[in-house]
């Protein structure tokens, strides 16, 4: 059985009373983006002492980009769409990013973990949890995933058995003596509230300010991480971050009208690199943060 964590409340919850009832996962596997918020990886150190506590064997994958062509090697989805001048699909539509970087990493683990390649070799498949509660929302969810058929996994979903609510996890992770953890998403993430936005720190407001600037030209059905315009917020972020003066409007205009050709410059020159010398992207965004707050 492998738990699939999602950093989130409702697969907390569903860690917290498998372990309650005795059905402990033999695995809890979560996939990192990279560009979670910086209260998921917050609470991570929170959670993974509990679950060294009740002897869960707990990984973390990554999705590893393997063909960079003559761009600098990238690691994140943030760096991913930076080099390719465009928005996380789901913005665009999509959900492709949540394919890319979170279900096939894990397809890909599991495909390598010894207790996964025995009982294959048996005939029998993996059991995935998945914390799909009793919302209309998850409700939707999962009789989506019910129309996916696999040879290799037989998924299960705890929650629902149950017939949990999302308060009702809110409730068993609270009385399991733990803090209710954030809601688990990319930073940058077009699903992320206009409250969840003000809560982010400075260094990742610049960069949803540099992804929208980057793709700006490309863009032609949406206007930016947001997609469109609502009474309540604007489609791009980058605007809001503006109105809310999350950041120093100087600073926005500095990353619109400098940023993007900077990188593009660095593309250009790490272009004629070999790969093995190749500066990363991340060595850019650290040198663009730098220079920022020392203005700052």
């Amino acid at each position: 059985m492998v738990l699939a964590y999602g950093k989130g409340v409702d697969s907390t919850a569903m860690m917290i009373e498998l372990v309650a009832r005795g059905e402990a996962p033999d695995l809890v596997l979560t996939a990192d983006t990279g560009s979670e918020k910086p209260a998921t990886y917050a609470y991570l150190d929170i959670i993974k002492p509990w679950m060294e506590r009740h002897n869960l064997d707990f990984r973390m994958c990554r999705y590893q980009p393997q063909r960079f062509k003559h761009w600098p090697p990238y690691a994140t989805i943030v760096e991913n769409v930076l080099t390719n001048a465009t928005l996380p699909s789901i913005s665009l539509g999509r959900h492709s990013c949540s394919l890319k970087w979170k279900v096939a990493p894990q397809d890909k683990f599991i495909a390598s973990w010894q207790p996964a390649v025995d009982a294959w070799q048996r005939g029998q498949k993996v059991v995935r949890l998945i914390g799909y509660d009793a919302s209309p929302a998850d409700t939707r969810r999962h009789a989506h995933a019910l129309t996916i058929a696999s040879e290799q996994f037989e998924c299960r979903y705890p929650l629902r058995e149950w017939g949990w609510s999302r308060t009702d996890c809110i409730a068993r992770i609270e009385a399991e003596g733990l803090p209710v953890p954030p809601k688990s998403a990319c930073f940058l993430c077009c699903g992320s509230k206009p409250d969840e936005i003000r809560e982010l720190p400075a260094w990742c407001l610049r960069l949803i300010v540099l992804v929208e600037a980057r793709a700006a030209p490309r863009l032609r059905t949406v206007e930016g991480l947001w997609r469109s315009s609502t009474r309540t917020r604007p489609g791009r972020m980058t605007d809001f971050i503006r109105s809310e003066r999350l950041l120093e409007p100087e600073e926005i205009d500095r990353i619109e009208c400098e940023a993007p050709s900077a990188l593009m410059l660095f593309q250009e020159a790490a272009a004629k690199i070999p790969l093995p010398e190749r500066p990363h992207l991340a060595d850019w965004i650290d040198q663009f943060q730098l220079q920022l707050e020392n203005i700052a």
